[in-house]
């Protein structure tokens, strides 16, 4: 089955920070085969501070957490971390 992350993220306030974790991202993703798909806000019915929402499909569930435990991504994670407030949870199925 398919391994999803989905990220629930404030606006961004550090660019900088945005544009290289998204330079670093490209190639992790791309290991993994990871296809990223930025929802519309409007999604959100319920939210005290998230503006962003994102689904990033993976060919697998055991690929989305290992994605997140490539070292390659613990690097990455820092530039994001930076760029805004986020929750990111890691779920397995078929989301269409």
């Amino acid at each position: 089955m398919k391994g999803y992350w989905i990220i629930l993220g404030t606006d961004v306030t550090d660019q900088a920070a945005q544009q290289e974790y998204g330079r670093l991202w490209a190639p992790i993703g791309e290991k993994y085969g990871a296809t990223v798909r930025v929802l519309d806000p409007e999604v959100l019915v319920e939210s005290r501070s998230s503006r962003r929402v994102l689904a990033v499909e993976f060919p697998s569930y055991e690929q989305a957490k290992a994605c997140y435990k490539d070292p390659a991504y613990t690097h990455a994670k820092e530039f994001a971390l930076r760029a805004s407030q986020r929750e990111l949870i890691i779920i397995e199925g078929d989301l269409a």
